[in-house]
């Protein structure tokens, strides 16, 4: 079971949208259809796993809320800070969801 986060990225609404219209036309069965987003899913969070490399650090003004439900972590922050090497930006909110992905990739790795 791979988490379902990066479908309301732009790249998973786009591909959700031209899944949707295959269906429409017959093209595609809704079966295959969920198929496919079920890859997508797999292949995003290997991705980002295992080729992302980049580290950045964030320091935030104050934590507004945070809440644990269902082993997912949500972290409402205001006045964060992040630091990448020489660069600095700053942003006024921030929304973190964080999810155990080492669960999910040994899942994953169980099942191949």
């Amino acid at each position: 079971m791979s988490y379902q986060l990066y479908r309301n990225t732009t790249l998973g609404n786009t591909l959700q949208e031209s899944i949707d219209e295959m269906i429409q036309y017959g093209q595609i069965t809704p079966a295959l259809g969920m198929k496919i987003l079920l890859q997508f899913d797999k292949s995003v969070n290997n991705s980002l796993a295992t080729r992302v490399k980049t580290k950045i650090t964030f320091k935030a003004g104050k934590m507004d809320t945070y809440r644990f439900c269902d082993n997912v972590w949500t972290f409402m922050l205001s006045d964060v800070e992040f630091k990448e090497t020489q660069e600095m930006t700053k942003v006024a909110k921030l929304k973190i969801v964080a999810c155990d992905g080492k669960s999910v990739t040994d899942e994953n790795s169980k099942k191949n």
